[in-house]
């Protein structure tokens, strides 16, 4: 059932004047099997023994069918592929409760196992469908703060109208109790001696409540809804000191205490947190002193209470949630409107939890709870258990509309009966130690079903199995491997067949295809009187003296052989269909083929897939055109014909044929040529036309300044004539007094008579 995708990876990098494609498999100098399978996954190794031994240092490890191409025999690849067999795969049932519920099967399949190799990756389908009529157990955890009294007093009779609504939904409920205040250290309570009977004590609105207590279990699980009834109606109310409650400490004891509170392995877990305040969460402790955090434990005593209350802090919300996913509980979180929106967000870090509002004083508890379950049971989230850091795992969500929907994993707004499918891709980032087998789980949020999934490493050849230490494959110097040999110190060559020192002048001479030339023509190495050439990462080098190659022949647009040959010792052997010293011609016709059936029209040929007209006046990409006219001329033999230059002249000619065969052509006139216009005319008409436009624009101008400085005088001359006042009007003006010389002497001696008669 698991699938993986052959690809095969080319690195590009820049290369002088041309673009470069690398096969990684052999561009990664693989010395082994294992090393050769690490390098990609698309990389494979030939273990055959006489593959590359004639003069090449032949690289075994290569892509599959390369290596088949070169020789190496399908069953000696080792080239190992990542997939998954189906383990145990039991039909998902319809239906949950009945004789046969604990066969219930709600996710499929329920055991696989994977064999990865690294990079490769493998798939896997996961199936889940919700059954109807699957068993219930409810268990009902109440905060019994004094702030709760009147929702006590409304749940007195909850068991049996609960019991009658679930009943609609499963035919197999049961329901259990417990409740919870706080610590009973300060400051989350008081711990006054007064208050250690009554913490009410003095307490006006209501004098009289029982101790404080952290967390109660009451009730276990029962089908009997009378005695849910019974355990209620016993309880008071208690007191803390601050708002804040010691809930989830209830929580986390109603999870992991199964074997008291009696959660069925083959139900459905409910849990209902009914609060009208905010919870304490992890290091709120400290402010009592409690310093040691949570051990996620059950530590219910004899009278079912919890007994480490004053000795650990409360849960953090990531233990809160492992123990919940562990036990399979779905956590309904009961709350009134104020505090809605903090439990709202307490659910996205809560997996399989929801909220609902509960009314101040829980008229509406019933419907809440069972508008909680349709809505848990409309969804379906996968969640994985103990999944190795090694592995990629990514999850594809099919649901109810067939629609695949790529990183989710959950679908919701799913009726019971519905299947939804979930697409899980896996790969391997690395290689454990040898012989490590790794496991981890799938589960649906809140289902008792899982899927177990093994894995295994493919990370060794099958051709290491046969290994053998002084093989006689290796002269018994070295030891024999995957079809190579590996010498002990001291030897040298392909089967060790040399000793160091043995290499002189004379050894080295076989290893030049002339005097003066290189080693090997420089590519390769001389190991016993023979070259072994490199491997390069731009193909493949072969020859007696490595003279030879596959990527230095002619190439057209940068493409070797023009992508139409194999590229042999520096030249093109053309596939079929096509010719020339790059492989760039075509020998196919049909493009030169013109509509009336013919090649070019049967005036030209056709030469690499495109017609040469060869007729006088042919033209067109089939010769179809046709650039002379007969009947043109007295002579009916004669025809006249019309050729335009490269200069764009027009030369008119007659063509005719003699009776021996010679063409004969005939000028009519001189070429027609286009005159060029004279360049002081055309300088002469530019500069004048900008003269012109000069002129306009400042004419234009004029008139619109002219036109301007009109309206400004009209609007002064209009001004002037409002400002204008009756000098007897004005009230800043003053008539001037005459002047009266005679008077002025009187005034004069007037004033010399005074003075005189002072003296």
């Amino acid at each position: 059932m698991g699938t993986s995708t052959d690809f095969f990876p080319y690195v590009y990098v820049s290369c002088i004047s041309r673009l470069c494609r690398l096969n990684v498999c052999m561009s990664g100098s693989a010395t082994s099997c294992e090393e050769c399978l690490l390098i990609h996954p698309s990389c494979a190794w030939c273990a055959q023994e006489d593959f590359g031994q004639v003069r090449t240092l032949n690289s075994r490890c290569d892509f599959s069918q390369n290596l088949q191409k070169r020789g190496c025999d399908a069953p000696f690849i080792e080239s190992p592929r990542s997939g998954s067999s189906l383990l145990r795969s039991k039909p998902l049932s319809s239906k949950g409760s009945g004789v046969t519920q604990y066969d219930v099967i709600q996710i499929y399949p329920q055991k696989i196992s994977l064999s990865l190799r690294p990079g490769d990756q493998t798939s896997f389908e996961v199936q889940v469908r919700p059954v109807e009529d699957y068993p219930v157990d409810l268990y009902y955890l109440m905060d019994l703060s004094l702030s709760m009294k009147d929702d006590l007093d409304t749940i007195r009779n909850l068991g049996t109208k609960l019991a009658e609504e679930m009943r609609k939904l499963t035919s197999n409920f049961r329901l259990g109790f417990g409740s919870f205040v706080d610590k009973n250290i300060s400051p989350f309570s008081y711990t006054a001696p007064k208050y250690q009977d009554n913490p009410c004590n003095g307490y006006k609105l209501f004098s009289n409540c029982v101790p404080t207590f952290d967390f109660r279990h009451l009730l276990s699980l029962t089908d009997k809804v009378d005695r849910f009834n019974e355990e209620v109606q016993k309880q008071m109310v208690s007191r803390n000191r601050d708002a804040p409650e010691g809930g989830f400490d209830a929580i986390l004891q109603a999870a992991v205490c199964k074997e008291k509170i009696g959660w069925r392995k083959e139900a459905y877990h409910l849990l209902v947190f009914a609060t009208d305040d905010i919870p304490h969460l992890a290091l709120d402790g400290k402010l009592g002193g409690l310093v040691h955090p949570h051990d996620g434990q059950c530590h219910l005593n004899d009278k079912n209470e919890y007994s480490a209350a004053n000795k650990m802090d409360y849960p953090s919300l990531a233990l809160l949630g492992e123990k919940l996913a562990e036990n399979n509980i779905f956590l309904i979180f009961a709350v009134t409107k104020r505090h809605y929106v903090l439990y709202k967000n307490l659910t996205a870090l809560i997996p399989g939890t929801t909220v609902e509002i509960l009314d101040q004083d829980s008229k509406n508890i019933i419907q809440l709870i069972v508008n909680a379950y349709n809505n848990i049971r409309s969804k379906v989230e996968l969640s994985v258990w103990d999944h190795p850091e090694d592995l990629n795992l990514a999850l594809t969500a099919t649901c109810q509309d067939g629609q695949p929907l790529t990183g989710l994993r959950k679908c919701a707004d799913l009726k019971i009966g519905d299947t939804v499918s979930f697409n899980v891709t896996v790969d391997a980032r690395g290689c454990p130690p040898k012989g490590t087998r790794k496991s981890f789980t799938i589960r649906p949020v809140g289902f008792k079903d899982r899927l177990e999934v093994s894995v295994d490493y493919h990370c060794d050849c099958r051709c290491t199995y046969f290994t053998k230490t002084n093989s006689s494959r290796c002269n018994s110097a070295g030891t024999y491997s995957c079809g190579m040999c590996r010498c002990e110190p001291g030897h040298l060559g392909v089967r060790c067949e040399c000793e160091e020192g043995e290499v002189d002048h004379q050894h080295l001479s076989a290893c030049r295809e002339a005097e003066g030339k290189q080693v090997c023509s420089g590519r390769g190495e001389c190991s016993c009187n023979q070259c072994l050439c490199y491997e390069s990462e731009f193909g493949k080098i072969y020859g007696t003296f490595c003279e030879c190659d596959d990527f230095s022949c002619a190439r057209h647009k940068g493409i070797l052989c023009s992508g139409h040959g194999e590229c042999h010792c520096g030249e093109c052997k053309c596939h079929a269909g096509y010719i020339g010293d790059n492989c760039n011609c075509s020998t196919e016709t049909t493009s030169c083929v013109s509509d009336d059936g013919k090649i070019c029209s049967g005036r030209g040929s056709c030469v690499c897939g495109r017609c040469q007209c060869t007729e006088p006046g042919a033209f067109g990409d089939t010769c179809e055109g046709d650039q002379c006219e007969s009947g043109q001329t007295d002579d009916s033999n004669t025809v006249q014909c019309v050729y335009k230059t490269e200069n764009d002249c027009v030369m008119k000619f007659t063509y005719s044929e003699h009776a021996n065969g010679q063409s004969i052509l005939t000028a009519l006139k001189e070429p027609e040529c286009a005159v060029a216009p004279n360049a002081m005319t055309v300088l002469l008409a530019v500069v004048g036309s900008i003269l012109l436009m000069g002129i306009v624009l400042l004419a234009l101008w004029k008139l619109v300044i002219t036109i301007h400085d009109h309206r400004e005088f009209a609007r002064f001359q209009s001004a002037r004539s409002r400002a204008r006042y009756e000098m007897a009007s004005n009230p800043v003006y003053k008539q001037s007094i005459p002047f009266h010389p005679m008077e002025t002497d009187f005034h004069m001696h007037s004033i010399k008579s005074c003075n005189g008669g002072v003296h």
